[in-house]
């Protein structure tokens, strides 16, 4: 019985680690799509769209949650004086999670 209840715990485990992996794919894709589509907005194509791109997602890594990106975005919205506002670029968070988790699901 407690063979099976470790097996049990173990595949839990496992399912957990697989779901935080898929979790912070998606979080990642999800800041790479911001970014492009900023890099757009600010006129930035090819390598320099996709350095930007990067820019972004590296930005998420400095603490949990989204305000870290937030506080790149918006500063670097107000310094290219592009007219996006804080809820505009929090509305396309939204949008691009749920495109992000698609991508992600169909890759696996």
């Amino acid at each position: 019985m407690a063979d099976a209840f470790s097996k049990r715990e173990k595949g839990e485990e496992r399912k957990f680690e697989m779901d935080q992996q898929q979790l912070f794919r998606a979080e990642s894709r999800r800041n790479k799509l911001l970014g492009l589509w900023l890099a757009e907005l600010f006129g930035l194509t090819g390598e320099a769209a996709e350095n930007y791109a990067k820019e972004v997602v590296i930005a998420d890594m400095d603490e949990p949650g989204i305000e870290d990106v937030m506080r790149k975005v918006m500063s670097d919205i107000e310094s290219k004086k592009t007219p996006v506002t804080e809820d505009q670029v929090r509305a396309k968070i939204l949008e691009l999670d749920a495109v992000a988790i698609d991508q992600i699901k169909n890759e696996v």
